[in-house]
């Protein structure tokens, strides 16, 4: 005997909890042996009670009600396969060993031909619950009343639910409590007759059984959208050559759609073999109503849904921390693998050129893990010789070499609890990456000239400029250490191939010299612009910044032009298009003329021509070169 709940809907969904004697609490509260931040749950909901290996369930005057098979209850001896509804959960209490790993009813769809005229079929405007007039108007009676109290009672108990699973299964339980079936489905379909999701229950033989759907009732009623009743199926020539209705003897059966804004979304369905509690149409009209009603909830949740993961996404992306610039489609791909990557300890490997912010990128990863608050501690493995970059890594005792006074801890030691990056591994010699391949292995290394191992609880992000499969193959990059940093990557794009982030980007850098130098801010005239667009930055975002800050410092104008910028930037835009070819030829001669018209007025002096000009002397020379003209005296 193995008792135990199984959660199967709801945020219990999927665990299993072993039952043993005495009593298991269950609610909101953390105090409680099973509880789940569910609102829909009381604090304390309810408690097993295991005695001499019988079982039952005790509700605590919860908010919502305690419901086993449907119906709630105050106080209830349980039976292996009880379905058991608490806020928005739904467990299944077993006690048999050799139960399936299933627990829950999958639905078949079984083949038949038509259904004949024996079948009753209720179009929606004939729905007596759902046109209030109709409803208004008919005489009550005790089953009316009844049924009305049921439907307002189902309406109150799934408004406030809001998972899609749960939903299903609550109502199914509810639909139990007002129809006398003994197999029920909720099935939806997207594309043809196969239902793209299902959740059935079968009262009768409990978890694991198939609940068995006749295709052909299902598809009349999703196609003429009525809802349609068989309360015997022995006079149905059709259904009653069906065999596997034969076989579980079935004798009655009912099957309603839903439908939202029109559109046929899905349908319940529901059967009984008892002759002595056929369904009649005081049920066909009633879970026509019960339709209605769970149409609506499941569209809400759906779009409750819809809304809660764009809310989780925008919150995601609003509280990404990080100092990029740029919302090009390759940037936003970035913060989007940022975002995913972030939260976990896996290994990451940054590839890209020179320039592009790969540090900026490891930096914005460990900014938003929960290691923030630890340390982050980056180191330029081509920058330190073999010996320097093996001490500065891993630390060395006292005397471990010459010149070692003192003991040091290394990179890995000050980084412990955050996030250690490892710039330019490609450029680390073989020796070192072996010993960079244990700490990865082991989470463990020792110092220089040290005996004792130190456990390394670090995140280790990598970056390099070079293409490390191609190291490998080459022999220049040891394959294992390769695989072990290549857990999850990404490559950071050229500013040449997002273009569309050069002018925000140089914008930003403008901002930052202005503060940086306490200068006043300078726009970029529109050719100044024209010309960083057309330049392909072999050197990225690192040489757009120091082009900046070059014509922000040198620049003698109240705007930012091209002759501001570097000879490679300037001469990049003389290569024009075909068609601007005139335009730019035009530009050019007026250059000249200006320029020659100067020189000549300040009788052949540069310095005093760009004062004429309004110029830096420097600029004017540099003007003088790019446009081929003689060279002036000073």
């Amino acid at each position: 005997m193995n008792p135990r709940v199984v959660g199967v809907g709801g945020p219990f969904k999927g665990t299993t909890f072993p039952l043993p004697d005495g009593e298991i609490s269950v609610g909101r509260e953390s105090s409680n042996q099973l509880w789940t931040a569910d609102p829909a749950l009381s604090r304390r909901q309810c408690v097993f009670v295991g005695r001499d290996s019988q079982f039952s369930i005790r509700d605590l005057d919860s908010r919502n009600g305690t419901l086993v098979n449907g119906v709630p209850v105050q106080e209830q001896a349980l039976h292996h396969g009880d379905r058991i509804d608490v806020g928005n959960s739904v467990l299944v209490f077993l006690i048999e060993e050799d139960e399936p790993a299933l627990v829950r009813n999958t639905v078949e769809l079984t083949d038949t031909t038509d259904v004949d005229q024996s079948a009753i079929l209720l179009r929606q405007q004939d729905a007596v619950y759902l046109q209030p007039s109709t409803a208004a108007a008919s005489r009550p009676s005790e089953r009316t009343a009844r049924d009305l109290n049921s439907l307002l009672k189902i309406a109150t108990g799934v408004g406030g639910i809001r998972d899609r699973e749960s939903l299903q299964w609550q109502l199914l339980g509810m639909i139990f409590d007002v129809v006398p079936a003994e197999r029920g489905a909720i099935l939806y379909f997207e594309n043809g007759e196969d239902f793209s999701s299902a959740v059935a229950w079968d009262r009768l033989r409990g978890p694991g059984h198939p609940v068995r759907v006749s295709r052909t009732v299902v598809r009349r009623v999703l196609q003429e959208r009525v809802g349609l009743l068989v309360s015997d199926l022995s006079s149905d020539r059709a259904l009653r050559s069906v065999v596997t209705l034969s076989e579980l003897r079935v004798h009655s059966l009912v099957c309603v759609p839903l439908i939202v804004s029109g559109k046929v979304t899905g349908a319940i369905y529901l059967d009984s073999r008892s002759p002595t509690e056929a369904f009649d149409e005081s049920h066909l009209q009633v879970m026509s109503a019960v339709a209605g009603i769970a149409s609506l909830a499941l569209d809400n949740v759906a779009h409750w849904e819809r809304l809660s993961q764009e809310n989780r996404d925008l919150r995601a992306e609003i509280d990404l921390e990080h100092n990029m610039v740029g919302s090009s489609p390759r940037m936003r791909s970035v913060y989007e693998f940022i975002r995913r990557v972030a939260s976990t300890d896996s290994t990451v490997l940054i590839h890209g050129e020179s320039g592009t912010g790969k540090e900026l990128v490891a930096r914005a990863i460990h900014r938003n893990s929960p290691r923030a608050e630890q340390p982050f501690v980056a180191i330029n493995c081509a920058a330190l010789t073999e010996t320097l970059l093996e001490s500065e890594l891993f630390g060395h005792e006292k005397g471990a070499f010459t010149g070692a006074s003192m003991q040091k801890k290394g990179k890995l030691e000050v980084a412990a609890g955050g996030t250690l990056f490892l710039d330019e591994i490609s450029e680390m010699v073989p020796g070192l990456q072996a010993k960079v391949l244990r700490v990865l292995q082991e989470r463990e290394f020792e110092r220089v000239g040290g005996t004792r191992s130190i456990k390394a609880d670090i995140r280790v992000i990598a970056a390099s400029n070079r293409s490390l499969p191609e190291a490998v193959q080459a022999g220049a990059f040891r394959g294992d250490l390769f695989y072990r940093l290549n857990v999850v990557a990404v490559t950071m794009p050229p500013l040449r191939e997002r273009r569309e982030d050069i002018s925000v980007l140089a914008g930003h850098f403008i901002g930052k010299t202005a503060r940086k130098c306490k200068m006043r801010l300078k726009p970029l005239s529109p050719e100044a612009e024209q010309c960083l667009a057309q330049y392909d930055w072999p050197g990225n975002v690192r040489e757009l910044e120091n082009a900046i800050e070059r014509a922000m410092v040198l620049g003698s104008s109240d705007a930012i032009l091209p002759d501001d910028f570097p000879e490679a930037i300037v001469e990049s835009s003389v290569a024009v298009p075909a068609a601007n070819a005139k335009y730019h030829g035009a530009l050019k001669d007026v250059k000249k003329q200006l320029i020659l018209q100067a020189l000549q007025q300040t009788d052949g002096s540069y310095i005093e021509a760009a004062k004429t000009l309004g110029m830096h002397p420097n600029s004017l020379l540099r003007l003088i070169r790019n446009l081929g003209l003689k060279a002036a005296k000073s």
